[in-house]
């Protein structure tokens, strides 16, 4: 069969299935409705027959349509339920939207075809009673098990102000402890014999080694892990929500939160999507710097890593040589943003200001003080001996296992695929600068944790390119829809006063639309899948975070390796639990 070009995929579609209409997009992503019939059979021809194949479920969302004032031409519904597939070997993503109507509304589940469905649908049923038919633990993932109502319909309230006084009476408290209850048979946990008990252990919410509020109830034989369930939602505090009672400008804070390791690399894809959205182009120096920013960050979050993975296997002096390194990046970070972890800094067009005087020396400085130091890291870490025996063969798979579950970024290069959306589908400007993909082999913990070493260095190449070539010229857009908008003539009349005011306050209306854009962040691929009513608030937000499917691999992982095991292999994630509840 001849490889199907990007624009004829879904003309494919529609011949084979009947599916259609296509929707025109603003990220030119090829988008079909799907009928809910049909779903199942798209679904899997497209993973498993398609040339081009989209291995791998990047995203699962849905959209409540009740009260968009310009509704696409897609067919009636009240919900619309988004997949995003993606093919990696053209670094090529296909949207299927499924419409939805009645009360509830359901559709059949797709676990039993990406077994990485299983928590984006319980997602989907928490946020929006969207049922899907067949799933195997039908239940809340985010909210705890007694919330009443779906958070993410758009009759649900986005502000305490608006909902009554809490209470919590002593019948209701007893409910809720009572919900909270650990039932193993209720998660397909058996026991070894009639003649044995379940031996469980509580590892978290509020354990060092699980790296946040997380909780994993571990079955055990011995010290072998028999099974696990990771029970998140602890850390849940609505961004998504958030981004829909915010302005376009007023959000870029909010997303800093959610990764909060990772600085402007979580404002670098909402910023590209909302430029997808209003048509505007970024100037050649903006976004040098903010590559060089983004960069920066992804140093700063590797070391935290690097030196958090030695401790949680028994090495404790590299994590103060690192985080004292780390210091030294925030402050170059300070001294260019004002703000250290959360500077909030990019800009719709551009960034918030053009750089500092002297920031070239500070970075220079730093570009030539850390290779040195890391030289010494690899030689206290990585040829550790007793580092090699803790992290060489725990918590390994191979390639087809990580797309599978949507693994991406240093996750899914340690096991042996050069694969980094920089290279395969360069963003603001990537494809002018000189880097390598590191790789592993074994796709184990040690692995994980070398190319993430390497990558530091390579993230220095970049910044040094950075500080080599940086352009000339606007750190910002001069398109009107760019915030804030530009002040020179704010004093010269009260016209330009008062629309400089009202596009700082209210924010810019952006056109009507949908835009995903995507990012090789610090964990893996970030995205923001963006809908525009045409008004200054967007409709709906959707963070595509790589920390919520990593943990869902955590069972799969961890089986059949020792207790100690599993330490080392929650910190070679490299996860935050903002980034997984969101």
């Amino acid at each position: 069969m001849e490889p199907l070009a990007k624009a004829d995929i879904t003309g494919g579609l529609q011949s084979r299935f009947g599916a259609g209409p296509r929707q025109a997009t603003r990220d030119g992503t090829p988008t079909l409705w799907v009928a809910p019939a049909l779903l199942h059979d798209v679904l899997r021809y497209l993973k498993d027959e398609a040339d081009p194949a989209y291995p791998m479920l990047f995203d699962l969302t849905a959209i409540d349509e009740r009260m968009r004032r310009h509704p696409d031409d897609g067919p009636q519904r009240d919900f619309s339920v988004v997949y995003h597939l993606m093919c990696l070997h053209a670094a090529e993503q296909i949207r299927l939207k499924v419409p939805l109507t009645g009360d509830p509304p359901s559709l059949p589940t797709v676990t039993d075809i990406w077994a990485a469905a299983n928590w984006y649908e319980r997602e989907a049923w928490d946020m929006f009673g969207i049922v899907f038919a067949g799933h195997p633990h039908p239940w809340r993932i985010l909210l705890p098990p007694t919330w009443e109502g779906h958070p993410l319909r758009k009759d649900y309230p986005a502000r305490a102000t608006e909902m009554g006084t809490f209470s919590l009476p002593e019948g209701k408290q007893a409910a809720e402890q009572e919900a909270l209850r650990f039932r193993p048979e209720d998660w397909g946990m058996a026991r070894q014999s009639e003649s044995a008990e379940f031996m469980f252990l509580n590892l978290g919410p509020n354990h060092p080694s699980v790296h946040g509020v997380f909780r994993v109830v571990l079955q055990l034989e011995g010290e072998t892990i028999v099974d696990a369930v990771p029970d998140i939602g602890y850390h849940h505090r609505g961004a998504e929500k958030m981004g829909e009672r915010q302005s376009w400008h007023t959000y870029i804070p909010y997303t800093d939160r959610v990764d909060y390791l990772g600085g402007v690399n979580n404002n670098l894809p909402y910023v590209l999507a909302v430029e997808n959205l209003a048509g505007i182009t970024v100037p050649p120096r903006a976004q040098v710097i903010r590559v060089m920013l983004v960069e920066l960050f992804r140093i700063a979050s590797h070391l935290v890593f690097y030196g958090t993975m030695a401790q949680d296997v028994g090495a404790l002096s590299p994590v103060f040589y690192m985080f004292t390194d780390r210091e030294r990046v925030f402050e170059i970070i300070e001294a260019i943003c004002g703000a250290r972890m959360h500077p909030g800094w990019f800009r719709i067009g551009g960034v918030a200001q053009d750089l500092p005087d002297g920031w070239d020396a500070m970075v220079r400085a730093f570009v030539e003080y850390l290779p040195p130091r890391l030289d010494e890291y690899e030689d206290l870490v990585l040829n550790n001996r007793l580092f090699k025996m803790r992290t060489q063969g725990v918590g390994a798979y191979d390639i087809d296992t990580a797309v599978a579950w949507g693994v991406t970024g240093p996750n899914l290069r340690a096991c042996g695929l050069e694969w980094d959306l920089r290279k395969k589908r360069p963003y603001s400007g990537y494809d002018s600068f000189d880097f390598d993909i590191p790789t592993g082999s074994r796709g184990d913990c040690y692995d994980r944790t070398a190319v993430r070493a390497e990558e530091i260095r390579q993230s220095l190449r970049i910044v040094a390119q950075c500080l080599a070539g940086m352009p000339a010229g606007p750190y910002k857009s001069e398109h009107p829809l760019t915030t804030p908008p530009d002040k020179a003539r704010t004093m010269h009349d009260i016209e330009t006063l008062i629309d400089h005011f009202l596009n700082v306050s209210w924010g810019p209306v952006i056109p009507p639309g949908e835009a995903l854009a995507c990012v090789e962040a610090t964990k893996g691929l970030n995205g923001y899948y963006l809908t525009s009513d045409g008004g200054t608030i967007s409709y709906r937000t959707r963070i595509r975070t790589p920390s919520f499917p990593h943990l869902q691999m955590i069972p799969q992982m961890c089986r059949g390796h020792l207790l100690p095991d599993l330490i080392a292999i929650l910190g070679s994630i490299d996860f935050v639990m903002a980034d997984v509840d969101r």
